[in-house]
């Protein structure tokens, strides 16, 4: 789990996908991980920038970046979605854990 980022509130970093309609939703990137397996694969965790209840869903997509343009692509094996939700799971309580310290 290299590369992981979890920014402060005050830096929300917003993200613009397009929905089914072609119109771009804002999301707010919430986590960004690298997989420590060898594959250079890297994740990103999001939710929908104006939802305002406690209880938000989570999207993650594996994505690449290549200058300031972020290509997402879904995440399709069950494998796959393992893997991220458990890596997922143990940064977020690494850093729940850290801000009880």
């Amino acid at each position: 789990m290299a590369d992981d980022t979890i920014r402060p509130e005050d830096e929300a970093e917003i993200i613009y996908i397009p929905d089914d309609d072609g119109n771009d939703e804002a999301f707010e990137v919430i986590m960004r991980f690298e997989l420590d397996d060898g594959t250079d694969r890297k994740y990103m965790m999001v939710v929908p920038a104006d939802a305002e209840d406690e209880e938000q869903e989570v999207y993650a997509f594996r994505f690449d970046e290549e200058d300031d343009e972020i290509k997402l692509y879904p995440i399709e094996s069950e494998e796959e979605w393992e893997i991220v939700e458990e890596t997922f799971n143990t940064l977020a309580a690494e850093f729940g854990g850290a801000e009880d310290q």
